[in-house]
């Protein structure tokens, strides 16, 4: 945005317009951030992350948008800047940790949300949690986005600066993908095709 179509915003206003328009997404972006990374401590620092930028550069989130969808592009190019720089180094994630992290007593669950376990803990197992983790990032996005956030096909569009029937492609072969990883796992269940 150019400088001539920047918001002018006072401190109190940035303070403002932070904790009320930025703030109530936190638990989401944790959530998309986790399913992104699968690291707690990567997570973190990938909101952190997020919200620094958000408020650094306030002045370019106009007022009355969607601002969840403003900061979940904030995050996702974040991550992608992350990953190209961590895709030469070697992978550090402790998935056997994580698990038992979560799993254990020890979890907050009000500070440190997690989707498997406050949104979908009575509709799926770990069996669709792993196979959407297993799903290539691109897919596993959009599946995210649509499927568990709720963002409409135009909103993902700018989200993932993708156009809208890129959106529509990738989120039916995601979730194609999905179904073929979990057919065996259905029919196990009783489900038949």
């Amino acid at each position: 945005m150019s400088d001539n179509k920047r918001q002018s915003y006072s401190q109190r206003e940035k303070e403002k317009t932070f904790e009320q328009e930025f703030l109530p997404h936190i638990d989401s972006m944790y959530n998309f951030a986790y399913r992104l990374t699968f690291d707690e401590d990567d997570a973190k620092d990938l909101v952190q992350d997020t919200y620094l930028k958000a408020y650094r550069f306030i002045e370019s989130f106009e007022k009355g948008t969607n601002a969840k969808a403003w900061l979940f592009r904030i995050l996702k190019n974040s991550f992608i800047n992350d990953f190209r720089k961590k895709s030469k180094q070697p992978a550090k994630v402790d998935y056997q940790e994580v698990e038992t992290f979560y799993n254990s007593e020890d979890v907050d669950k009000s500070i440190t949300t997690d989707l498997r376990i406050e949104t979908v803990q009575d509709m799926i197992g770990d069996e669709i949690s792993n196979a959407l983790n297993s799903l290539d990032v691109d897919f596993r996005t959009v599946i995210i986005l649509c499927d568990l956030e709720g963002f409409k096909y135009d909103e993902m569009a700018k989200i993932l600066d993708i156009p809208i029937g890129t959106v529509r492609s990738r989120l039916h072969r995601a979730r194609n993908l999905l179904k073929e990883r979990l057919k065996e796992y259905a029919q196990k269940m009783g489900y038949k095709n």
